[in-house]
């Protein structure tokens, strides 16, 4: 609509295999970087950094890890809020057990440790599939949520269960206000996802696309299913596990295990099953989708229910919320199992072409 791809020639195999290869996507990427750096902030109120950008950022960056490992590998999880713990907890503890401990390097160091739990407990993958695969991740789940309630090491011998962070200091950058967190979230959302990027494009990607789409064929090329199998739930717990240190240091300040329980592992999934499994845009889509309908639903029911006389309860606005996240993943599932990321991806299409039929 906007420009034409025909007229912009690759003349080498670099130019060809860019991430972007057409000039303009590249600007749009930009521009979309550029602003939500120095725009968003200029623009946005205190309560859409705490209510929405933040949860979103943060979000995003488990859901791409999710993503990873079911979108990319077509492994099955039900364990990402069990990652998204670990990786909070090796945080705390890194930071409040290390003297001097970086409080960003906790974060990190948290995912390299979600990353060796996410190979333990994905060693199942090897013999099983499909729903006893997500049994077996779901006992990871049940694991780690009684093992950081029970286990009073790991919250520091707290006697109410609860764990409390100071402020993140980056550098001599204390961040402590909303627009602060937003930037800090930002920044590191940008770097995981060039690197997802990167990742998935590369020889690893191709090894875990391979087994999504037929692993005995997979195999028969050469492809070893063990490396592929758990450097994906590596890898994919390793975001969930930063996504988790962030979650819990930046959005939360203090939490409990109840934070990271089943229903945070299947936000995710929900996330990446109404966004777009195996796009990394779809990432961003089923996190928007996730944290702005609780919001608009809150704030839209009450006001069209007394334009009709109906008193709207919250427990009345917690079960749509909950049928319409039923109705969109048995959608999404029937009707476009890609998702909001295809159905973009099918609007941009026609855009290419309009106004002209052909």
């Amino acid at each position: 609509m906007f420009y034409r791809e025909n007229g912009q020639f690759k003349t080498s195999y670099k130019a060809d295999q860019q991430a972007f290869a057409i000039p303009q996507d590249r600007w749009a990427i930009v521009a979309l970087v550029v602003f939500a750096f120095i725009g968003v902030p200029l623009l946005v109120d205190e309560y859409m950094f705490r209510a929405i950008l933040v949860p979103f950022l943060i979000l995003s960056l488990a859901a791409l890890g999710v993503n990873i490992l079911v979108g990319y590998c077509g492994q099955i999880t039900l364990g990402a809020g069990a990652s998204m713990a670990v990786g909070a907890y090796a945080a705390y503890n890194f930071l409040i057990r290390i003297d001097g401990m970086p409080a960003l390097a906790a974060i990190l160091l948290g995912g390299f440790m979600a990353a060796l739990a996410g190979i333990v407990f994905g060693a199942p993958s090897l013999r099983v599939r499909g729903l006893y695969l997500a049994v077996a991740t779901l006992a990871a789940q049940f694991f780690w949520d009684w093992a950081f309630l029970r286990i009073k090491w790991f919250t520091n011998n707290s006697s109410s269960g609860s764990v409390s962070v100071p402020d993140i200091n980056l550098f001599g950058w204390t961040i402590n206000s909303p627009t602060d967190k937003y930037l800090f979230c930002l920044g590191i959302l940008v770097v995981f996802s060039v690197m997802a990027k990167n990742l998935l494009r590369g020889n690893m990607g191709r090894q875990w696309m391979a087994i999504r789409d037929m692993d005995v064929a997979a195999t028969v090329i050469g492809i070893r299913p063990m490396y592929a199998k758990l450097t994906a739930f590596a890898v994919s717990s390793f975001y969930l596990g930063v996504a988790g240190g962030l979650w819990g240091f930046v959005n939360l300040g203090s939490w409990e295990p109840a934070a990271f329980s089943i229903d945070r592992s299947l936000q995710l999934l929900f996330m990446v099953i109404i966004g777009g499994m195996g796009a990394i845009s779809g990432s961003f889509f089923g996190a928007a989708f996730i944290v702005i309908l609780p919001i608009f639903l809150n704030q839209m029911l009450p006001l069209v229910g007394s334009l009709l006389g109906l008193d709207v309860s919250t427990a009345l606005v917690s079960h749509v919320e909950f049928i319409i996240f039923g109705s969109l993943i048995v959608f999404f599932l029937i009707v476009e199992p890609h998702g909001i990321a295809r159905l973009w991806s099918t609007a941009r299409e026609k855009l290419r072409l309009w106004p002209f039929p052909h």
